[in-house]
């Protein structure tokens, strides 16, 4: 017959006070045969295991899944708002601007990266049910990461991997690779349709610097800079001339097997007036996050950023004025559109930098992961420079943490009549568009 449930299983050593949750495992240094776990009384055991690191939002979130030479890869939406239309040609515009193989400037891999919506639609709108997103992998071959089986590429996340979990998925990088943001694009491009219904905004993003070419601060107006002039070549940068510089400089380390970084420049314009938090959840710190996220990515800058450090502070304040229409507006934008975390309706602009492909066609020195020197002449298909495909994506992850942020606004601050001397709504729920099974 068993023990009753207060008592301890296969018991030796004397008994010890439980903590009041209920539940204890007993110290490693116990001989084995010793082992055992107590349950109390006054309350059930709640454990509860997180997917840690895989899930991005509180209030719009997204969970990715997969890896580069898995089966496949995609997100989980949950928390997006019923009755919003998107179709799978609406993720697949975005999805079709990150995938691999798109110029001679990018991995020659081919994927068309085509989505499958499995669930959280009906005929074209959402329903308020998590939205599961599908991409199968169909270009894989592991037969060229044999030799990343027993050697460790010089900055990568082979190693990293190693030492955390004592396992890697060898083909591709597994997570760590890039093929992981193919569900934040998806999730992105609901985030962008959303926040253009509800309050307009607009979020855009361009090459900004590679390498030693870098677009000089005045060559594009953020108030008009559009999606057509970003992708009018295929290094997304606006500017024609500098466009080609970049081409040039991705093409001259291309053919000799090497790599190079760049900065990736993201605007949002329209951003509603108060979106964001003090203190731990500021608006510039969830981007922060966010971007840092981001394979490849080694810095981020706001406003001004590390120049801001050149500036008195008269020289950079950024002061108030009233506008014709009565609005509180800044002279001057060094904050990038956010001041104490969050927004004050002004362009929101910000940087991210990217580091030079790991994986490249040349011998490096590594060890094994018997501990032993080694060459390593990493095979595979691999991007020159990212920042040409890492637009959409950092555009996706700006759109994510807005979308949340605005319904965490949403959820605090208009649950009740708005002080409307200093507030203002950030959008009409009649700008969302009735019920239709043809909407795009």
């Amino acid at each position: 017959m068993a023990a009753p449930a207060s008592q301890p299983v296969a018991a030796r050593a004397p008994s010890r006070v439980l903590p009041r949750s209920g539940f204890r495992a007993f110290p490693e240094s116990a001989p084995a045969a010793s082992l055992r776990f107590s349950v109390g009384r006054r309350r059930g055991a709640c454990l509860e295991v997180k997917a840690a690191g895989n899930v991005s939002g509180n209030y719009f979130q997204v969970a990715t899944y997969g890896e580069s030479h898995g089966g496949g890869v995609g997100c989980v939406i949950s928390g997006c708002p019923p009755r919003i239309p998107i179709t799978e040609a609406d993720m697949q515009v975005e999805l079709d601007r990150r995938r691999p193989g798109q110029s001679r400037i990018t991995t020659p891999r081919k994927e068309t990266d085509t989505c499958k919506i499995l669930s959280g639609t009906h005929e074209g709108m959402t329903t308020g049910t998590p939205i599961h997103v599908f991409v199968p992998n169909t270009d894989q071959r592991g037969g060229d990461y044999s030799e990343m089986a027993k050697a460790y590429r010089p900055s990568h996340a082979d190693a990293t991997y190693d030492f955390k979990y004592g396992v890697r998925a060898v083909q591709g990088g597994g997570r760590s690779s890039a093929r992981e943001t193919i569900g934040r694009v998806a999730a992105g491009a609901l985030a962008k349709k959303i926040l253009k219904l509800k309050s307009g905004v607009e979020v855009l993003a361009f090459v900004s610097k590679v390498h030693q070419v870098v677009l000089p601060e005045d060559a594009v107006d953020y108030e008009t800079v559009t999606m057509e002039q970003i992708e009018s070549n295929i290094v997304r940068c606006p500017d024609p001339e500098y466009a080609q510089k970049m081409i040039d400089a991705i093409d001259k380390v291309r053919v000799r097997g090497d790599s190079i970084g760049g900065v990736v420049t993201c605007i949002a314009r329209n951003v509603p007036r108060g979106i964001g938090s003090p203190v731990f959840d500021k608006l510039e710190a969830e981007l922060a996050k966010a971007m840092l996220s981001l394979p490849a990515s080694k810095g981020f800058e706001i406003g001004s950023g590390f120049a801001g450090t050149d500036y008195t502070g008269s020289e950079h304040n950024d002061e108030f004025y009233a506008d014709e229409a009565g609005n509180v507006r800044t002279r001057t934008n060094r904050s990038g559109g956010i001041q104490g975390g969050i927004s004050n309706g002004e362009i929101i602009y910000f940087k991210v930098a990217f580091k030079p492909t790991a994986t490249i066609g040349k011998k490096q020195h590594t060890v094994s992961r018997e501990h032993e020197d080694v060459e390593l002449l990493a095979r595979g298909r691999h991007d020159p420079c990212v920042v040409p495909r890492a637009v959409p994506m950092v555009e996706s992850m700006a759109a994510l943490v807005l979308m949340d942020q605005l319904m965490a606004h949403i959820a605090q601050c208009e649950m009740f009549p708005l002080n409307l001397a200093l507030q203002e709504p950030v959008g009409s729920a009649s700008s969302i568009p009735a019920f239709s099974s043809d909407l795009s």
